[in-house]
């Protein structure tokens, strides 16, 4: 298998995590499902400032992704569509999946942020992932390695890279 390959493969996966209730395309629902998701995991209401700042932020990712993905305008990005389209234009330019993600990334945060201090620590945001559907294991180590200051806690700028990286490259945070 080439690196190409093993790069489509990778990626695939990646649509996997979007694909939040497993029918084979990524639609807005997989996005307010997520987001309606981590507001019950954290007692957060829907009409809250951080639940409309979430809702928010899922649509304008929502919006960004079918943007650059949906290439036929059905309002639903296929695995194809997801690795052909948004990948190939997105894996060299990761700061612009950054932006598009940001709002989305800054709303889980301050969601995960349960006393309200401004900072979200490691065992809030390995919490808020495993409520979007990120198995325990890998929820963990991403928190974990997000504290790139090993302060406790996770910052927008670290987490946003992260998740770019993590969404539109090939290599895993953890290797």
């Amino acid at each position: 298998m080439d690196a190409e390959d093993l790069y489509e493969r990778r990626i695939a996966a990646r649509f996997d995590a979007f694909d939040q209730d497993g029918n084979g395309y990524i639609s807005r629902e997989d996005f307010t499902t997520a987001a309606s998701r981590l507001l019950e995991a954290f007692g957060t209401p829907f009409r809250s400032d951080k639940g409309q700042a979430l809702s928010g932020g899922a649509e304008a990712f929502w919006q960004g992704l079918a943007g650059i993905a949906d290439v036929d305008g059905d309002q639903r990005v296929t695995r194809g569509e997801f690795v052909g389209g948004a990948v190939k234009r997105l894996r060299d330019n990761p700061d612009r999946f950054a932006e598009i993600a940001r709002p989305f990334v800054r709303a889980v945060l301050a969601v995960a942020d349960r006393d309200g201090d401004g900072r979200t620590e490691v065992a809030e945001l390995e919490r808020a992932l495993r409520a979007l559907g990120v198995d325990s294991h890998t929820a963990a180590l991403a928190a974990e390695s997000l504290d790139v200051d090993r302060s406790g806690c996770v910052d927008e700028e670290e987490a946003v890279t992260a998740f770019a990286r993590y969404c539109m490259t090939e290599n895993h945070p953890h290797g």
